[in-house]
């Protein structure tokens, strides 16, 4: 996969005080995502920008693109 996340994702969530329950529960994350960002998946443009919000950071603080051999 070309573009990976540079960080965990929701360990710095969690840091900001969002629980992957809080996620749910709050309707800000679906589980579906939540769930796809456990396992490093990709997640839509629209949730990139929930977390760039909730995280205080811009899209390349988030994910990088590494290049196929």
């Amino acid at each position: 996969m070309p573009i990976v996340y540079k960080l965990d994702v929701l360990a710095a969530l969690k840091d900001k005080g969002y629980t992957s329950y809080k996620l749910r529960k709050e309707k800000i994350l679906g589980e579906s995502v939540i769930q796809q960002l456990r396992v490093g998946e990709p997640v839509s443009w629209t949730n990139i920008e929930k977390l760039c919000i909730l995280l205080s950071c811009d899209v390349g603080d988030l994910v990088e693109h590494i290049e196929e051999n």
